[in-house]
């Protein structure tokens, strides 16, 4: 029996420690540090720390970092497991957060962007869908490579989504040939995107991306006023002009009370190929003063590369470009997948638990 006290005391003391550890760990994704209930499973066997998490946001690629970091700190050889679980709670149908990516103006990279980060949220753990809601210019299609899909349907009522890359798609342009145009008044656009959104069966989604069109039209106000969205992404370059109409979009976003998570300043510099100097081509500060002025964070500053214009115009998936491309995606996904999982703990009630640990 005392053998037995002495271990448990001993495994006890090892848990408090880790869970110090954790809590210290800061990174852009986990400023609060490693939240103990995320520990779902915790062993030592001959000197090894076996350790689990299940994180309600998607961020699967922090594994090497912080298991790294766990080494150092604790002494002891980690092997780490994270698993990505959202908490059931929908904010549409069996969709958990709606994300708005917006611009002012079109040309400044937002439907790339809105493309780019469902495919990094769906490689760090998220079950992803994309709604393409720019019904006159659909890109979407394009730039997932599924152009000449079409939509199949199971009761002829509803459509399923084209799934590419692990993400679950929908678009005006599946239905659409793509030398036609699309001339409808507002009201028809606005009736279109409705039934693009509830008339397809999208299935278990922790993250819903909807690429807005450019503006601050009736589409706009159609998915600001009738569905539940968590947030918007702002999209814009550091010019003048594209930032002027940027302004437009957060303060119609401000309007209808829809949180703006965040802003990212596309073709933010261009990197010399000879010399690796920024060149600021289209301005400088531009994105982080609009950021500054609303007390939204600057979630990326993405670089003009060349790398972004052929994966998306080739279909190909943003992880297999470059390695800077790659982390500046995957940071951002981070960081967005942890600013709606904060905001949603910021918004709810919280419970005050006093353990023996």
């Amino acid at each position: 029996m005392f053998g037995i006290n002495k271990l448990f005391k001993k495994n006890n003391s090892d848990r408090t420690r880790l869970y110090e550890v954790l809590d210290a760990y800061k990174s852009g994704v986990f400023p609060l540090g490693i939240e103990r209930e995320w520990v779902v499973n915790y062993t030592q066997d001959n000197g090894v720390i076996s350790l689990a998490l299940q994180i309600p946001f998607a961020v699967k690629s922090v594994n090497s970092c912080l298991t790294d970091y766990l080494t150092k700190e604790l002494g002891q050889s980690v092997k780490l497991t994270i698993d990505v679980k959202l908490p059931d709670v929908h904010k549409y149908k069996k969709v958990k957060h709606i994300l708005l990516v917006a611009s002012g103006k079109g040309g400044v990279g937002k439907s790339t962007t809105a493309a780019f980060l469902a495919q990094a949220l769906s490689a760090e753990g998220g079950r992803v869908g994309v709604l393409d809601a720019d019904i006159y210019g659909p890109s979407i299609p394009t730039i997932f490579g599924v152009q000449d899909a079409k939509p199949t349907s199971k009761d002829n009522k509803t459509l399923n989504p084209i799934i590419k890359d692990a993400v679950s798609i929908q678009s005006i342009g599946f239905l659409v040939p793509a030398e036609n145009a699309t001339v409808w008044r507002g009201p028809m656009a606005s009736q279109a995107l409705n039934q693009l959104l509830n008339e397809t069966e999208w299935g278990e989604l922790d993250y819903l991306i909807v690429d807005m069109p450019p503006g601050t039209g009736d589409i706009q106000l159609t998915m600001t006023q009738k569905v539940p969205a968590s947030g918007a992404l702002i999209v814009t370059t550091p010019q003048d002009l594209a930032l002027a109409d940027a302004q437009k979009g957060i303060a119609m976003f401000n309007q209808v009370n829809l949180p703006i998570l965040g802003l990212i300043e596309n073709m933010s510099h261009f990197l010399c190929g000879h010399c690796g100097e920024k060149n600021h081509i289209f301005g400088q500060h531009g994105g982080a003063d609009l950021a500054s002025r609303h007390g939204v964070p600057l979630i990326a500053e993405v670089p003009l590369d060349i790398n972004i214009r052929e994966t998306s115009e080739q279909g190909e998936n943003i992880l297999t470009a470059s390695t800077e491309q790659v982390a500046n995606y995957v940071a951002c996904a981070q960081l967005v997948g942890s600013i709606l999982h904060y905001q949603t703990q910021s918004t709810s009630t919280v419970d005050i638990v006093i353990t023996d640990d």
